[in-house]
């Protein structure tokens, strides 16, 4: 049997810190300095952010200034999300092996199935739906998304236990494409919480927390114990939060990109997410691609490898594009959930289709 995972409360953080405490408990994981972990953790009003998402398109930041919500980035992927003290986030962070499952997309779907398991106990019909919700009679009741850090896996999600979906929809941007999608008049319908399906038998914090470890610990065979957060946990924290994650710079790494640069900009949408691309051609006939920027709600890790594919791209021909993305995904080392080259190769054709009459220079 392997050893237990740890189960660790870290209670209602502002969004930055929270953030900064995942990347030391994946770091820490790493050193094999703290265990297999079960984390759960609150926020404050929060506009949260995935890691190649662009700032300006998901959050309203007018509204978030006056109305005191934190605008946040986090290190792993997906959508933009809303938070506040009436969520719980749930997360396991932990090393491939204790699972004895390789592949990403199948650890989703087991920890999801197990986390939906341990909903249900609380008298609702929780189910998951790929890739990475879990619903309740259609409408998403968690949110879920993971990566993998070398050989250790943070998977992550939250509870809906009560909140304003008003709210929600006021902070973040909801593009009426993804609520159509799910045939809803609006992105409040989209959502519900437990206190919308349990009212007044709506469980304590403390209740919802043994329904999830008992789901986990079930689900996915594993033995779970309350432990302590490490002095070495809080001081990396620090350190991430003030060298990085709690600073506007890195909130704002991505950032209206399409603004006054005469940037072309296509998107497509498959299975695994939304990409958009932002392009800017030069030579004589516009044929080169001078540099694109990609931005989206998918799914991709390590998270440097959309940089790097960025870069790769700098000064490629046109007519070469295509080669070029399938080149880079072929060679570059990728442990990727939800996208493949296709799909970048048609948010970048997407904008490079625009550019008759663009007026580039």
């Amino acid at each position: 049997m392997s050893n237990p995972f740890r189960i660790i409360d870290t209670g209602v953080r502002e969004g930055r810190s929270n953030i900064a405490f995942d990347a030391a408990l994946i770091e820490l994981r790493q050193q094999d300095r703290v265990p297999d972990t079960i984390r759960f953790l609150r926020f404050p009003p929060t506009a949260l952010i995935g890691r190649h998402q662009d700032l300006s398109r998901e959050v309203n930041l007018e509204f978030c200034a006056e109305d005191g919500v934190g605008t946040v980035r986090r290190i792993t992927g997906g959508g933009a999300i809303y938070l506040d003290e009436g969520q719980l986030g749930w997360e396991l962070v932990f090393h491939r092996a204790s699972l004895g499952i390789a592949a990403l997309p199948d650890l989703a779907r087991e920890i999801c199935n197990a986390a939906a398991a341990g909903l249900s106990e609380l008298g609702i019909s929780a189910k998951f739906r790929p890739r990475n919700d879990i619903e309740v009679g259609g409408r998403k009741i968690s949110g879920t998304g993971g990566f993998f850090d070398g050989d250790i896996l943070i998977y992550q999600g939250t509870v809906l236990v009560d909140m304003s979906p008003a709210q929600m929809v006021r902070a973040l941007n909801i593009p009426a494409a993804k609520v159509a999608k799910h045939d809803l008049d609006t992105a409040e319908q989209r959502v519900v919480t437990l206190k919308e399906l349990l009212g007044d038998e709506i469980p304590d914090m403390k209740t919802i927390k043994a329904a999830l470890i008992k789901g986990f610990t079930e689900g996915l065979g594993i033995t779970a114990e309350p432990g302590e957060i490490s002095d070495a946990e809080e001081e990396l924290a620090k350190r991430h939060y003030f060298d990085e994650i709690g600073t506007d710079d890195f909130v704002a790494e991505i950032d209206n990109p399409g603004e006054g640069d005469k940037l072309l900009e296509g998107t497509h949408t498959g299975p695994g997410g939304t990409i958009n691309a932002y392009v800017k051609l030069e030579g004589p006939t516009h044929a080169i691609l001078q540099r694109a920027l990609i931005t989206g709600d998918f799914f991709v890790t390590p998270p440097r490898v959309v940089f790097d594919l960025e870069a790769a791209l700098a000064g490629t021909r046109l007519n070469e594009m295509e080669a070029a993305v399938r080149e880079f995904f072929e060679t570059t080392d990728i442990d990727m959930l939800s996208v493949s080259a296709d799909d970048f190769i048609a948010a970048i054709g997407d904008a490079i289709a625009k550019r008759e009459g663009a007026g580039h220079g």
